[in-house]
């Protein structure tokens, strides 16, 4: 989704209410006069701000104000109309938008739970991650999160569990990011003999020696991880992760595992032909 702000999405909200009122209006043209918008006028007042390359606070805030009053205005005459199936729930979505935003403006605040960031796929949720190129994330989650806070450390022990189901044995090692060294996390696999990787708990050892094992262990780990974050790069390059357009949330996750199944065949097929060309 396009990275969304307060005033993008209510600038986006009042071009679809426009569009409904359009489409509604569209069987009585010659029978009645079209309910005004003012979009001209809404639309010039967005593009004063949108084009500036900073605008000020107060600026974005007037801006949204107007917005509001421009949406708000266009709901009201749909309310007095009728709507097909597909255009009355993005209305419901509108509305809902058009609330979280009036109480945001009059509240000072950007934040609020289950907040909407997409009009066409509302059940996306912002990621806040802390990446330097992208410090908030969007969109689907592929085996690495959960919906209980977006917290990928609960899925740790699961994972390892599915490794023992495969292969009937636990893992010599685990090499995983940081989220994933909680205490829970280290206690599963102390108890079944795995080495997670990373420094242990606790106040950092004196010992120079024990010290430089570990930071060469620590090494040696993030280096044998290297293949695995490739995997990822390789799934939105080559098996289209990183190009799911679709937007309703039950047809992501098909898509999501179609493009895993098609890297797993893809795996499959360079490892038989690795082996005929060595024999």
């Amino acid at each position: 989704i396009a990275y969304p702000t307060d005033l993008s999405l209510l600038n986006e909200a009042r071009e679809k209410t426009e569009a409904m009122i359009d489409a509604m209006h569209e069987p009585f043209i010659s029978l009645r006069k079209k309910p005004r918008t003012y979009r001209q006028k809404a639309r010039k007042a967005y593009l004063a701000v949108a084009k500036q390359k900073k605008p000020g606070y107060k600026k974005i805030r007037k801006a949204i104000g107007q917005q509001l009053h421009y949406v708000k205005r266009n709901l009201k005459t749909i309310d007095r109309m009728a709507l097909d199936k597909r255009l009355y729930r993005l209305l419901l979505v509108t509305k809902e938008l058009y609330r979280q935003q009036q109480w945001m403006y009059e509240n000072r605040t950007h934040s609020i739970p289950n907040r909407i960031v997409s009009l066409y796929q509302p059940q996306v949720r912002p990621i806040v991650r802390g990446k330097a190129k992208s410090p908030v994330e969007f969109g689907a989650k592929v085996s690495i999160s959960l919906v209980d806070g977006y917290n990928e450390s609960c899925d740790l022990i699961e994972q390892i569990k599915q490794y023992h189901k495969r292969f009937g044995c636990y893992p010599e090692s685990v090499h995983a990011d940081k989220i994933y060294r909680t205490r829970e996390n280290r206690r599963f696999c102390k108890k079944h003999s795995i080495r997670l990787s990373g420094p242990p708990l606790g106040r950092r050892t004196d010992d120079a020696a024990l010290l430089k094992e570990q930071r060469k262990l620590q090494y040696q780990d993030e280096c044998d991880r290297i293949p695995v974050e490739g995997k990822f790069g390789q799934g939105k390059r080559r098996f289209s992760l990183g190009r799911i357009m679709t937007k309703l949330a039950s047809v992501v996750a098909v898509n999501a595992a179609a493009a895993a199944w098609r890297e797993s065949e893809y795996a499959d097929l360079s490892q038989s032909q690795n082996r005929s060309m060595s024999n």
